[in-house]
């Protein structure tokens, strides 16, 4: 199953390490990112630019809006996505509180949901009001 593991980053935490500690840490990210691909629970993921290059956009009388930065005013700022291949949610925590990039910031992990039965369906409705030519 696929879990994607939000990952967070506390301000000034990373900026405030030494040059030293900052490529330490990036180092033992990427070494336990690889251990996660060789042992098949790395799937993807992305690091993210910082959230002042966010835009965010909701839906605003009838039509949708853009705002800059992130939406949600927090403490925290998103930093990246991983997505993992776990058993289950237990196996996934087990898996991401080895990453140590938990030292910089929270990891948010959520099941990612399976849409195949509801893109399914969909098709099946686009497809039956589809115009007859």
């Amino acid at each position: 199953m696929k879990y994607i593991c939000l990952g967070y980053i506390e301000p000034n935490k990373f900026a405030s390490m030494s040059e030293n500690e900052r490529s330490a840490l990036l180092d033992a990210c990427f070494a336990y990112d690889d251990t996660l691909r060789t042992n098949g629970h790395f799937a993807g993921g992305e690091a993210l630019q910082s959230a002042n290059t966010a835009k965010t956009l909701h839906w605003k009388n009838g039509k949708a809006a853009v705002i800059d930065g992130p939406y949600a005013e927090t403490k925290e700022q998103l930093g990246g996505i991983l997505i993992l291949e776990a058993r289950d949610l237990d196996h996934a925590i087990e898996l991401m509180t080895q990453h140590p990039g938990v030292k910089v910031g929270p990891f948010e992990i959520r099941p990612a949901a399976d849409l195949t039965e509801m893109i399914r369906e969909s098709e099946q409705r686009r497809t039956s009001h589809a115009p007859k030519p």
